[in-house]
């Protein structure tokens, strides 16, 4: 937010800069060459057909949820955000607008977030603020399975890891959206953003690393199936750090309550006496 349209295209050129700096040192993806052209088809394919049956089918949501934020604040109803695409490319995502139109502070949000509007705190919790990107998959800055678009801020810090990540396009849900579907639930509420770069972003840089390195047009079925579980069922997935296996989330069983320790009165010590 406030950045000017100068500032966001010397970031995107900055980041190209290190981009091709990062695959010149040698970026390893695992799958070879023919067979990662047929995945990234049959991907795209996907992406396309998915996108654009979701955009006819949700078009009363999108129309429902348009009047409501009209209604609900003054402002646009769509918020776009420059986040790192393909090959380091800064692209403008999409998301039905949360916030206040003059709203500042940090790139993250908590779930208790007061820049939120009345309906906007409802779109983020439910994620339904998220749909427009579907019209990013049909423009092709997007896919429906990647990794989740970073601010430039955040992916100029990590331009190794950043050059194997945007090989391929990100994306609307993967293995660190999953893994991370409550993220502003677990941020330290006195820095979120520190601690986002501290903690949560190494984990989620491994992960989509992963998906980056394996990436096949099985798997995004697989985590497309459990992004319709995680959704439909409001079931928490967990994601296998080293492998990418997805599961359900086990919570850890309570632990059993302790026996009641019987209290002796005096009457009774008493009566025992006697």
């Amino acid at each position: 937010m406030g950045r000017t349209l100068r500032q966001r295209t010397s970031e995107g050129n900055a980041l190209n800069g290190a981009y091709a700096a990062a695959l010149e040192a040698g970026a390893d993806l695992r799958v070879p060459a023919a067979r990662a052209r047929v995945e990234a088809f049959a991907i795209r394919l996907l992406d396309v057909g998915v996108a654009a049956v979701l955009l006819t089918l949700l078009l009363p949501v999108w129309l429902v949820v348009a009047c409501a934020i009209k209604v609900d604040s003054r402002g646009t109803v769509l918020y776009r955000c420059g986040r790192v695409g393909r090959n380091g490319v800064v692209f403008q995502m999409l998301k039905f607008r949360k916030m206040r139109a003059d709203a500042s502070g940090p790139l993250l949000t908590l779930p208790d977030d007061s820049r939120f509007t009345r309906i906007g705190r409802f779109l983020a919790r439910s994620k339904l603020d998220e749909l427009p990107q579907l019209w990013n998959v049909l423009l092709g800055e997007m896919s429906l399975v990647g990794s989740r678009p970073e601010s430039p801020e955040f992916v100029v810090r990590h331009p190794d890891d950043y050059a194997a990540i945007l090989a391929v396009r990100p994306g609307i849900t993967g293995l660190s959206q999953l893994a991370y579907a409550k993220e502003s639930e677990i941020l330290d509420s006195g820095d979120c953003v520190e601690d986002y770069l501290s903690r949560v972003l190494p984990q989620k840089l491994r992960m989509d690393r992963l998906y980056a390195e394996t990436r096949s047009f099985r798997a995004n079925l697989r985590i497309l199936v459990w992004t319709a579980v995680a959704v439909l069922l409001r079931a928490d997935v967990a994601v296998n750090r080293k492998t990418g296996a997805l599961g359900v989330r086990r919570r850890p069983a309570p632990a059993p309550a302790a026996e009641p320790i019987p209290v002796v009165t005096r009457a009774a010590q008493a009566e025992v006496r006697s």
